[in-house]
């Protein structure tokens, strides 16, 4: 008896409905993350799409002062990196087929083939410890149907958040390269279902050793 394919992947595109201020982390993470050995033929170069979301940065600060204007081309820097990032991800579906290891790698989301009708359940934070010198320890309740787990940290106390690593299992989630004194709060949430993600859990603040 042949075995059935497993399907190709698909990517989340629920980033044109992020705040600017997650968009703009987000594209950076995406750029990052992106090589373009194995994405040779991306629309937009890692370079160019690093710069769009670095351009967003810059026009939601220019919004704090500013009117209309700012607000407008907050808009339009917003839709620019959205659509860069909408574009790379075909090539990155293309690339990565079934292989849900090399999609989680370079920054973008894997989209659910789940067809329930209802939405996730939310996880929980069941541990958030250290592990070692500029390293936490997370633990999440694992989510039925989820098929990765986001988590962001925050030093200003939850005002902004950064990516910081995307995790197919919930029991053991290492988050690196975190800087030594600095206090940090760690959000986190499933990815996966018809919906595309449940709502964040928040922890409490930890000092990372």
């Amino acid at each position: 008896m042949s075995k059935t394919k497993q399907s190709d992947l698909s990517v989340l595109r629920n980033f044109y409905s992020y705040p600017a201020a997650t968009l703009a982390p987000f594209g950076v993470n995406v750029s990052v993350n992106l090589d373009v050995k194995l994405f040779p033929n991306l629309p937009v170069p890692p370079d160019q799409l690093k710069l769009l979301a670095d351009t967003l940065t810059a026009k939601i600060a220019d919004r704090v002062t500013g009117g209309t204007a700012a607000t407008a081309a907050q808009a339009k820097a917003f839709g620019t990196l959205a659509d860069a990032l909408n574009s790379d991800a075909n090539i990155v579906e293309q690339v990565v087929g079934s292989d849900l290891e090399m999609l989680l790698n370079t920054g973008y989301l894997p989209a659910s083939t789940n067809r329930t009708s209802s939405p996730l359940d939310d996880t929980a934070i069941t541990g958030l410890y250290n592990n070692g010198s500029t390293q936490l320890l997370l633990r999440l309740a694992t989510v039925r149907n989820a098929g990765s787990y986001q988590v962001q940290v925050s030093t200003d106390n939850g005002v902004t958040w950064q990516e910081a690593v995307v995790s197919c299992k919930a029991f053991r989630i290492v988050i690196p390269n975190l800087a030594p004194t600095k206090t940090y709060l760690v959000r986190a949430r499933a990815i996966g279902g018809s919906t595309g993600s449940s709502a964040w859990v928040v922890s409490s603040s930890i000092v990372c050793t």
